[in-house]
Order: C-alpha cells, then structure tokens, then sequence
C-alpha cells in the first residue's frame, strides 16, 4: 500500500464517518483496508436482499482477521459511521480510500467478498453481478475473478494462465511489507483456490532438469502449508481467548521467511568475461544482452514469474513496468559512452535494479533468483553496487577468462570477496564461492591449457585457500558452445562441461544450503509448537482451577505490567545515550585521522613505483601511481575502521548488551517467582535472542564507498586527462627525469588532486558513520521491546483467562477443555508431519 497516497482528504473523511479526530499517523493501512473491506461485505450480503445467520457469522470472521486490540474501537466507530452515513461501493469516498491499495491488496480485498458470498453454502446470481461490478471498478480482470468464484463455489475447470496469475499476485511476499494479518488472508485465500496450475513451457532449449532443486521446492511447499495450518489454529485459539496475540505475529513471521526463501545466485566479475552469456546459458535462451565491450548497465534480478515482464525500481523509490522490447535498452550501457570510457555518464542512471520475470525459465522456476551484476572494473559505483548484492546471496559465480586468467584485480577481487561471504574471516575459504574459467575454446595447445589450470590451482590453493577445491568449485568452460549446444540441441564436450558446472552448482544449492535453511525452518516451527502445546496445558489448568488468581494476584500482575513497560523506556533511553557518545567518539577519532592523513600517505608514497617509460608512457605511470594511492588510502581506512570498533564501537556495545542481559535476566527472576506461585510456565515463553552486531557493514560499506568516491574521480580516463595538462608539458621538455624531482612532483599533485576530492565527501562519511552506529543500538533495542511485548501479553492473557473461566458455566468449561484438546491433537499431528519432511529432506 502506498502510504504517500494517504492525502488529508483521506484523514478528514475518516475522521468525520468515525466521529474522531484523527491524525496522519491514526490511518496505517489496516485502517484504509479494514474501511473498504467493512463496506465491501455488507453490501455484498445485502446484494440479494436478505441478510442470512451464515452471512453474518462470515462478516465477523473475516473482519476479525483484520482487528487488533489497537484499532478495535476505531474498527467498530467507523463501521457505525459508514452505516449511518449510508456509504456504499459507488460511492466516491469508497474510489477515494482504493487509490493507495496496490492491485494485489486490491484483489485480496474482493477475494474476501467472494468468500462472504458463499457464507450460505452457494453464490446467488445478484451477488455474482455484483461482484462482477465492484471487480471492473476496481480494475481486476474478469478471469482473474473466474478464478475466485471457481474457488469458492468448488469449480474444477479454469483458466490455467489465470490461475496462476492470481496465485502469483496474492503470493504472500507481495504483502512482506504489511501487517501481518494480510499476510494470513492470502494464504487462505490461496488454501481456497485450486492448486497453481504446472504449465508447459518451452524448455527445448535446455536439457537440465534440477530435479533436486525441484523435490526441494516440494518440501518447502509443505513446510509453508503446515504454517499455514498453525496461522488458523493459533487465529481461533487467539479468538477464544486462550492465546497472546504475539504468537500470531510470531507464526506469520516465520511463515513469511519460510514462504520467501529462494537461492539468490550472483554473477560476478570483470566486463568482457562473458557473464551474460554465461547468464543466457544458465537460463537457456538469450536473454541477456551480449558484446565484447563494457555492456551491463544496472543490477538485473532474473526470477521466476506468471508472465513475461519487465519491471524497473528506480532509485528515488518508483517502480514502472516497461514493454519487453526495452528491457535490453534500459539494462545496457550505451556503446557510445562504453566505447568514450564517459564514467561520469554510467554514474548517472536513476535506475536501481530491473526485474525480470518469466515462466519459462526451469532454473528460475525452481526457486533460483539470478542477479547480473555490473562488471567490477566499469566504475568504481558499479563495484559498491556488487558488494552489496553479496550480502544476501546463497551463491557467487566468479567468471575470469582463459585468456587473461586471474589478473592482479581479479585477485584482488577474490579475496574482498572471500572477506565479504565469510562475515570478515580470513580463515577458511569461501564455501559459496565459484571459480568459473570461461573461454576455454579459445586456447590453441595443451601447453596453454595447462598453464591456465596450473595458474589457477596455484591460486586458489597457496593463497589462504581462497576456493574449496575440494568440492566441485572451480570450473573450465565456454559459455558460449555451451549455449550453441544447447540452443541447437546437440550434446558435446563444452556442454558436459558446462552441465558438470550446473550439477555442482546444484548440489551445493540443495545439499548444503537447502538442507540448512529447511532444518532451522522446522526447528522454528517446532519451537514455536512447543509454546503452544504449553500454553494450551496451562489454559487447561486455568479452566481446572489449578491456577486461581486472588485479587492481590492480580494486582501484582497488573504492576508488573507497568514495571514491564517501564524496563522498555528504561532502556530506550540509555541506547540514544549510547549511540550519540558513541557517534561523537567515533567522529573525533575520524577528525583525528584524516588530519594526518596527508603526510601518511606522503612517506608511503616514497615507495610507490613504475616500470614504464618516462617519456613515452607517462599516462600509465599516471594510471599507476593513481591505483597506489587509492590502494594506501584502502589500507589506512581499513586500519582505522579496524581500531575504532575495537577500541570505541565495541567497548559500548559489550555495557549495552550487559545491561539489556540484566533486564532480561531480571524480568525472568520475576517471571520465576509469578510461576512457582500460581503454578504456571510463564519464564518459558521469553525469547533471550537479541540482534548481534554485522561488523563487515563497518568495516566494508564505509571503506569501499570512500575509495569508491575517491575512484569515481581519478579511475576515468577524464579523470586522467585532468593531470596530464598539469604534467606531461613539463616532462617533455626533458628527456630522463631528474633524480626523481619530477616523479615527485607527480606524486604530489596526484595526492593533493586526491585528498581534495576526498575531502569533498566529509559530511557523507559523518552520515554513514551515524547510519552504522544508530543501526546498531536500534536492532538491539527493537529485539529487547519485543521480549517485553511479550511478556505483557502473557500477563494480559492470563487475566482474560481467569476471568473468562470465572464466568463460565461448568458445561462451558467442559466444553472449552474438549476444544483444547483437539487442538492439542491437531498440533501433535503437524509435528508428526514436520519430521517427516526433515527425513525426507536429509535423503534428497
């Protein structure tokens, strides 16, 4: 939902129909949903003319869903308020409050009319007519609303491009940035429909078929219905009562990881090495943009998807679909601008990544997404673009050419790359890192062939084993025979090759990323079973008058809640104590730092050095002397980010974990005392996990984009053509050099020239350096306010208990123990299911 579409007319109305004065930050989008979904079900069951008990019962259901404790009484004025007002579909305050809904809220919003218009067991024909209305005024597509009705009234036959189409927008992802409860109607919705429908697609061109990937994919699938099942059962115990609404928000939040995880694959490396032919042999058909010279303009993400299509995100937070025919022209560089080396001109584009999806991509299809990342030497913006890809990827594919193999960059790369994959280690090699040596047809001899190989094993082994050899992670191909082979459907050397790399790949997808990911999925679901399975004992002790609160019993828990409360503001306050020390502390030191920075980098440029001829290369010693000073200046910011987490960020984190420790551990020592007393398991439900600090977010976003900034002036060859003017007339009217004074001069103008630029990036540097710090103290206080969150709700919910048993019936209560119990079984079974998907999963 587009909250900048929230407009006063917006919050006026709303304010008006409930009877309120609101403000901005009153109208979140439950509100706005809730609102439309309120009119939209009761015209719905008055569409034909009579109200039934069934229609009634299903209203408050589905608006159930959507009401939490916050918004109840808001809820219940403005359905009063659009009653006594008379607003209805038609009317121009309902168009009004749709403007912000995205089509997937949109389609999920008269999903939930359609399961209002079955209440009774079957849709009448007015009520279909209607639906067909408010749909076409809400712009969704008449088969797309074939597919809901087919789902409600039980239907076998419908359209499959449309079904998927509609199991693809109401996909839970789309809904990750919402509230929760969104997150829940559209996996029921989904359990409604028909299952998404396997379309023959033309995969001719390719001839792997990823069955691990796929059986993964299965088992993920089931993992996500049984979260599904546990989202009802915890909804309808939430509904008697009998559980802490935190466990809703808790289930959803694993639900969501668990319906969202993909392999995320990058291709990475130097441009002119083939990495989108590499990409069009991955995928199986061109689709990638393919020429010797620089060519990836921007950040592609390549996934699956119900149809063709080609959307762009733009970095001022726009997103625009564009035609398919202009995906390869947005996702290029221009051959001009290439071919001029106009760095400035690549620097320029406002677009932050293009998506491309598409149905017909097996790879993607099972569950890969496929980043194509702009080459790492095109500009120095491209390169910090790329390090931040590798902070969320199972995968890195590394591509080098036969014919250059392994340059001093590309090394250089490796290594930042190994650093970055492994969370700052330098100990061990990179697991999810692949070697891929392209253009292998283009070496005439074994001699050469032999030399490449030799040149590579030597690398990956003496230097700190960079690679896991051991494991299937570097590979010779042609990316290019392998895709003819695959194009025209004939099997040879390059395309064994080439699908040895794929299996390898594969496997390392599903056997050591996979396994892992679905093993702590399950141990998440388990955990939280676990709490409920607890928590339903407890209610059934409630209801044996084994737990009895007498009024000082409540009292005390009533001032625990305050004490609770107060705990959260205590430490709120000390982290922006915390944090704004720490910031200031840390831009001392930097202050400090850059003031000597100069004459630093005076006395190391003493060694600095070339081997190319003063009078006729003097633009590569420029180049050289250029690519040493960004290098010493790399290692003098490394040093100093390295000394202040050490010496300033850490000290301060180390007395904030402490004291958030002796919160906690205090908060349970009052829980302890509260469970021996009245006989419960309160100490039990309290999480202790609290967000740990990512020190490569210091030590690499900070340094990179400094020398990155520093890049952007000096690596161009504009940029170079700054200083030849400075020095090159001079230097030719000598033959030699004079005892260095003029390599002197040279130095010094490039440190001067450098510094200068540098310096024009202070107030960045001071807002990245508050950025990291506040990030820090945030997740760590965000991680502490859910702990106590939910020990309030645990507090409150036991009140509500006790006083629902108080003034219940015994048969109620005999009643309420049977319901609990088949809840209980309903539980068990799940678990049984789960571990069987965990033996299944160790077997692939």
């Amino acid at each position: 939902m587009d909250t900048s579409l929230f407009s006063s007319r917006i919050v006026n109305f709303l304010s008006w129909i409930s009877g309120q004065r609101l403000s901005q930050r009153d109208i979140t989008p439950q509100v706005i949903f809730l609102a439309l979904l309120i009119v939209l079900l009761r015209d719905i069951a008055c569409a034909d003319g009579v109200v039934t008990e069934e229609e009634m019962q299903r209203w408050q259901t589905i608006l159930k869903r959507f009401v939490s404790r916050e918004i109840k009484q808001l809820t219940q004025l403005i359905s009063l308020g659009m009653k006594q007002h008379q607003i209805s579909v038609h009317s121009p305050e309902f168009l009004m409050l749709t403007h912000p809904l995205s089509h997937s809220e949109k389609l999920l919003l008269i999903s939930l009319s359609y399961e209002m218009s079955t209440a009774d067991g079957e849709m009448d024909s007015r009520e279909k007519n209607y639906l067909e209305i408010v749909g076409k005024q809400l712009g969704i597509k008449s088969q797309h609303l074939a597919v809901l009705e087919a789902g409600f009234t039980h239907q076998v036959n419908v359209e499959p491009d449309a079904l998927n189409e509609v199991h693809f927008l109401l996909d839970p992802a789309r809904f990750q940035s919402a509230y929760p409860v969104f997150i829940q109607a559209a996996n029921g919705i989904l359990a409604t429909l028909p299952g998404r429908l396997e379309q023959e697609t033309t995969e001719q061109h390719t001839t792997q078929s990823y069955w691990k990937l796929k059986k993964y994919q299965e088992y993920r699938k089931q993992l996500a219905n049984y979260c599904y099942q546990i989202s009802q059962l915890i909804q309808d115990c939430k509904n008697h009562g009998i559980l802490p609404h935190t466990l809703i928000g808790n289930i959803a939040e694993v639900s969501q990881k668990i319906k969202s995880q993909r392999f995320r694959l990058a291709v990475v490396g130097e441009f002119s090495k083939g990495k989108s032919t590499l990409l069009n042999a991955l995928l199986g058909e061109e689709i990638q943009p393919v020429r010797a010279i620089p060519c990836s303009g921007t950040v592609t993400v390549i996934k699956y998807g119900t149809e063709r299509r080609v959307t762009c995100r733009y970095k001022d937070g726009r997103t625009e679909e564009i035609p398919f025919d202009q995906y390869k022209l947005k996702a290029t560089i221009s051959k001009d601008a290439a071919l001029e080396h106009r760095s400035d001109e690549l620097a320029q584009s406002d677009i932050e990544e293009i998506i491309f999806e598409n149905p017909e991509l097996v790879l993607c299809k099972n569950g890969v997404e496929i980043v194509d990342s702009p080459g790492l030497n095109e500009h120095p913006d491209r390169t910090s673009i790329t390090y931040k890809l590798l902070q969320d990827t199972d995968a890195v594919i590394f591509l080098t050419a036969a014919m250059s193999v392994l340059t001093e960059k590309e090394k250089e790369l490796i290594q930042d790359m190994r650093y970055k994959l492994n969370n700052g280690s330098l100990d061990e090699p990179a697991e999810n890192l692949f070697l891929l040596v392209n253009f292998m047809d283009m070496l005439d001899n074994e001699k050469d062939l032999h030399e490449v190989k030799t040149r590579v094993e030597n690398f990956v082994k003496n230097d700190n084993l960079l690679i896991n050899t051991g494991k299937s992670r570097v590979h010779y191909i042609s990316a290019k025979l392998a895709l003819k082979a695959i194009q025209n459907k004939y099997e040879d050397e390059y395309l064994k090759r080439f699908q040895f790399f794929t299996q390898s790949l594969e496997n390392f997808l599903v056997l050591e990323r996979g396994k892992v990911k679905i093993r702590h999925s399950i141990k998440e679901v388990n955990s939280l079973i676990t709490k409920v399975l607890n928590w339903l004992a407890q209610s059934k002790d409630v209801l044996d008058g084994n737990i009895q609160l007498s009024k000082a019993a409540k009292f005390e828990i009533f001032e625990k809640i305050g004490a609770v409360s107060g705990r959260e503001v205590k430490m709120r306050i000390l982290g922006d104590s915390q944090k704004e020390q720490v910031a200031f502390e840390v831009y001392n030191s930097w202050q400090k730092w850059y003031g000597e920075l100069p004459d630093t980098i005076v006395k190391k440029s003493i060694n600095w050095s070339s081997q190319n001829s003063r009078v006729f290369e003097q633009k590569k010693i420029l180049k050289e002397y250029r690519d040493q000073f960004i290098q010493e200046l790399k290692a003098e910011l490394n040093t100093w980010q390295q000394s202040n987490f050490d010496i300033i960020i850490k000290p301060y984190i180390e007395i904030f974990d402490s004291e958030i420790s002796q919160q906690i551990n205090a908060l349970n020592t009052e829980l302890e005392l509260i469970d021996k007393r009245l006989n419960t398991n309160f100490s039990d439900y309290i999480s202790h996990n609290i967000t740990e600090v990512d020190t490569t977010l210091f030590f690499g976003t900070l340094g990179r984009w400094s020398v990155n900034l520093l890049g952007s002036m000096l690596l161009a060859s504009t940029g170079l053509i700054l200083f030849v003017p400075l020095f090159i007339g001079s230097i030719n009217k000598f033959t030699g050099w004079v005892d260095g004074q003029q390599d002197t001069g040279i130095k010094q103008k490039i440190i001067e020239s450098g510094l200068a630029k540098f310096a024009e990036s202070q107030d960045k540097i001071k807002e990245q350096i508050n950025q990291y710090i506040s990030s820090i103290f945030e997740s760590k206080i965000k991680s502490f306010s859910a702990v106590i969150a939910e020990a309030i709700a645990l507090y409150e919910n036991l009140l509500e208990q006790q006083e629902k048993a108080h003034n219940e019936t015994l048969e109620q209560r005999e009643a309420e123990k049977m319901w609990i119990y088949q809840k209980r079984q309903e539980l068990e079974q799940v678990q049984k299911g789960l571990e069987v998907i965990l033996n299944k999963c160790t077997i692939v």
